[in-house]
């Protein structure tokens, strides 16, 4: 008996691209631990006791993969690239509603020394580096895809060349640019 083949994820991101829109029933069973793994990823980057969970940010994010119309899936790297962009706008979302919240919005009032010790510092730097991402994305998207592919979704470089259609040398040279790009851009507007 021989090994199992592998599932053609491209294969069905074509059916998907070419508007058979139940094909994502069949992806999404192949591709739910590597999203997983990418929401896990993420919150890694956020404070301790984040009160959102990998499998809330999949779901979350999947519903807003489902939405997404008329998309041109080149393949599975490509896909885990619009994926884990969708997370991130899914702890963007949830960031910004508790800044709201935490500025009068929902929130149950307490006297200030009670408030002590609750961390706000991660929200206000993932909120940065969103507002600064999306700057380097009006300057040069390319930049800002590969910080996507290499921070977010956890590409290796060859990899990341792979997803963007483009050499490894490129995405070295981007890679280096894009960081140096983003922490000035942070170390000016004092959110370094």
């Amino acid at each position: 008996m021989g090994a199992r083949a592998e599932p053609d994820i491209t294969g069905i991101l074509r059916e998907l691209s070419d508007g058979k829109r139940d094909s994502f029933n069949r992806l999404i069973p192949l591709v739910y631990d590597e999203l997983r793994r990418i929401a896990r990823r993420q919150l890694r980057a956020e404070r301790e006791g984040h009160t959102l969970s990998a499998t809330a940010v999949v779901h979350e994010a999947y519903l807003r993969l489902v939405d997404v119309r008329n998309a041109d899936w080149r393949d599975r790297a490509h896909f885990f690239a619009v994926a884990a962009r969708l997370m991130r706008r899914v702890l963007i979302d949830y960031a910004r509603a508790k800044r709201r919240n935490k500025r009068g919005g929902q929130a149950i009032r307490v006297p200030l020394t009670e408030a002590e010790g609750i961390p706000t510092r991660h929200t206000e730097d993932l909120l940065n580096l969103d507002e600064a991402l999306t700057r380097l994305a009006a300057k040069n998207e390319r930049l800002c895809q590969v910080v996507e592919c290499r921070c977010v979704v956890g590409l290796s470089v060859e990899e990341t060349a792979v997803a963007l259609g483009t050499s490894a040398a490129t995405v070295k040279r981007d890679w280096v640019l894009a960081r140096a790009w983003l922490n000035r851009e942070l170390a000016a507007n004092g959110r370094g």
